[in-house]
C-alpha cells in the first residue's frame, strides 16, 4: 500500500508557502508532497471498473500543482481546501471530456445494416427527430478529418493505444493497465504514448483546420 507523507502544520505550511513565494522550488516539492494523500482521497470517490486509479491520481496531482502554484493565503484560508476544488475540477474536467469524446466518435460506429444491406450507424437510429443539418454535417467532417489524422500521424502502437484507451474503430475501452500488459510494457510507458498521440493529433487537427 502507498505511504504517502501526513500533512504539514499549519505553521510549516506557511513557511513553506512564503518560501515558494520568494521562488524556493524545493518549498513547492514539499507542498505538493505532503498534499498528496489528499489528491488519493478525491481520486477514492470517482474509482469505477471503468476509470484507472493511477489514471485518477495522476489526473489529480496536475491539480494539486496547479492549486500550490496559484493558493494565495490572502484571499484563502488554507491550501487543502483551496488544493481540494482544484484537484476535483481537474478530475471531472478530464471525465466529462473523455465521456464526451467517446458519445462523439461512437454517433458514427456502424451498428449494423438495415434491410436493404446498407450500413446503419447509431446517428440514423438517432435522427428520428428534425436535426440541424448544417451542424451534423460539420460535426460529421471532423470526426472523419479526425479519424484521417489518427491514421496519418500516429504510428501503429499510437494508433492502437487511442483506440484501446477511447473505445475507438470498434475497441473495448481499456485502462492504461489493461492495455500495458497486453503490449508487455509499463503502465507509465503507456501514459507517455498516450500523451505523445493526443499531440501530436491535436496539433495536425488544429493545423489542418487553419488553413481551411
Amino acid at each position: 500500500m502507498k505511504t504517502f507523507k501526513k500533512p504539514l502544520s499549519p505553521e510549516e505550511e506557511r513557511y513553506y508557502l512564503a518560501r515558494y513565494k520568494e521562488g524556493d522550488t524545493a518549498a513547492r516539492n514539499m507542498l505538493i508532497e505532503h498534499n498528496l494523500r489528499l489528491v488519493a482521497h478525491i481520486a477514492k470517490k470517482y474509482q469505477a471498473p471503468e476509470h484507472d486509479t493511477d489514471d485518477l491520481i495522476s489526473i489529480g496531482i496536475i491539480g494539486l500543482i496547479k492549486a500550490v502554484m496559484t493558493f494565495d493565503s490572502e484571499k484563502n484560508n488554507r491550501l487543502a481546501t483551496y488544493a481540494a476544488r482544484c484537484i476535483e475540477n481537474e478530475l471531472l474536467m478530464m471525465l466529462r471530456s473523455r465521456k464526451k469524446l467517446n458519445r462523439e466518435v461512437s454517433m458514427y460506429e456502424k451498428i449494423g445494416v438495415d434491410q436493404e444491406g446498407r450500413e446503419l450507424r447509431l446517428m440514423d437510429v438517432l435522427e428520428s427527430e428534425p436535426v440541424d443539418v448544417l451542424e451534423n454535417l460539420e460535426t460529421q467532417k471532423n470526426v472523419v478529418h479526425l479519424r484521417s489524422c489518427m491514421k496519418e500521424v500516429l504510428s501503429e502502437r499510437e494508433f492502437m493505444i487511442i483506440c484501446e484507451r477511447y473505445g475507438l474503430c470498434g475497441r473495448k475501452e481499456k485502462t492504461q493497465r489493461e492495455i500495458a500488459a497486453s503490449l508487455g510494457i509499463s503502465r507509465s510507458y503507456v501514459s507517455r504514448l498516450e500523451k505523445r498521440a493526443l499531440e501530436k493529433l491535436r496539433a495536425e487537427f488544429e493545423s489542418s483546420l487553419a488553413l481551411q
